[in-house]
């Protein structure tokens, strides 16, 4: 393997988030730092979350309460966002000129709304402060002496420095780079890994009717999720048919817990397209609806109840004969049972998407064997983790990015 003639005070694996804001502050505090990307360019997984609108973080300025939505890594994180937390992520963003706007459960979007300049800002950043980024430069291999890694090689030459960063992501978005690699490179160094799985990730269904309203959304439901008949939890929010099941950000945060579930049973969900009304009110309102358009066919009176492909289905269940049925042919009986469906529509839950469509998938090191101080290893003293190569359980809604920031900062300042 040829050796690269330059030798680095860190090397860091991995230009995204993490790793850009890691070469950044390590640049910044006289380091020689270079990155190796595998892809074409940086931030290829920046350039596309949120849905390509970027939720930066969550505006939440009590580290306490912030990190509650950390669940058991909480009492880890303390240090770590201490040192760099919301406050100093708007800050960063906000000198770098992309102001940013709170909107709806605190999350924080660039105001052009475009990931896009995220990631600028997060490339002029690192390159600015003098670090150097090699693109198309995949790591294949890390070579350790005892408690040290003393090179790296690629797939085109080998690479040495003092101090290394491994921020290459986890095993999400597998399209953009994220092919989990870390993690086997971290079993290889002696760490733990617990193995990955899709945490943050839309439910899958195999109901035809699911598949035939999928682009279909309610602004404003409730789902109850049930187990073996049981009643286990409900959300209220919005929801998103799709071609493989449901979607939309309460599903996504939704999802650890419907997994726990489906390991234990039978797993199957009602909507409640009315949350707000009550069985009786709902059946008044319908009743008042029917009195004013008696002469219309029951089928499209639905539809100005609900959305039109999904109004076309609640007529299915009714198991009405007459497709052209008029509203005041209905007996009170068929109301009824309408009423009834509007607020329990039953909907089978087969799993969960997997690892390709997951927003996020934990896994990664346990956060026992890193000194969170400084996200150094307690392993191999040289080494240093951010982001996704941590095994953190968060919720969607700004918490993952606010996780590479703080730990790509502490960990450039560091290395």
């Amino acid at each position: 393997m040829k050796q690269h003639p330059e030798h680095y005070d860190v090397i860091i694996i991995g230009a995204g988030a993490s790793g850009m804001m890691a070469a950044g502050y390590a640049a910044k505090n006289g380091k020689k730092v270079l990155v190796l990307e595998r892809n074409a360019d940086a931030g290829e997984k920046l350039k596309i979350t949120g849905g390509g609108r970027c939720n930066i973080t969550n505006y939440e300025l009590d580290n306490r309460k912030l990190l509650s939505h950390y669940g058991k890594s909480a009492p880890f994180l303390f240090s770590p966002f201490s040192q760099f937390s919301v406050k100093e992520t708007f800050s960063f963003f906000e000198k770098r000129k992309l102001p940013l706007v709170t909107q709806a459960r605190n999350r924080v979007f660039p105001k052009t709304e475009r990931a896009y300049d995220v990631y600028k800002v997060m490339k002029e950043f690192a390159s600015k402060e003098g670090s150097k980024i090699l693109y198309n430069h995949q790591v294949v291999s890390i070579n350790r002496n005892g408690n040290k890694i003393v090179s790296v090689d690629t797939k085109k030459e080998r690479f040495s420095a003092n101090s290394y960063i491994i921020a290459t992501g986890g095993v999400s978005y597998p399209e953009t780079g994220s092919t989990g690699d870390g993690f086997a490179w971290m079993k290889n160094l002696g760490h733990s890994v617990y193995e990955p799985s899709p945490d943050i990730v839309p439910l899958r269904s195999e109901d035809r009717w699911v598949k035939r309203i999928s682009g279909t959304k309610l602004t404003f439901m409730k789902i109850t999720f049930f187990c073996d008949y049981e009643k286990a939890f409900s959300r209220t929010g919005k929801l998103l048919f799709t071609h493989f099941g449901l979607s939309s950000p309460l599903i996504l945060n939704a999802s650890r817990e419907v997994g726990k579930l489906l390991k234990k049973g039978h797993v199957h969900a009602e909507i409640d397209c009315f949350p707000d009304t009550e069985l009786g009110a709902l059946d008044k309102r319908v009743v008042n609806l029917f009195n004013t358009t008696k002469n219309k066919d029951v089928k499209n009176i639905i539809s100005e109840l609900v959305p039109k492909k999904l109004a076309e289905v609640i007529f299915e269940m009714l198991r009405i004969q007459d497709h052209h049925m008029k509203v005041h042919s209905m007996s009170a009986e068929d109301r009824k049972r309408l009423v009834h469906i509007l607020k329990k529509i039953p909907v089978t839950i087969d799993g969960l998407m997997g690892l390709d469509r997951a927003v996020l998938a934990d896994g990664g090191v346990p956060l026992e064997e890193v000194d969170t101080r400084t996200m150094q290893s307690k392993i191999i003293t040289n080494l240093y983790l951010t982001g996704d190569m941590l095994h953190i359980n968060r919720p969607s809604g700004g918490y993952s990015l606010q996780l590479c920031w703080t730990t790509g900062y502490v960990a450039g300042i560091n290395a």
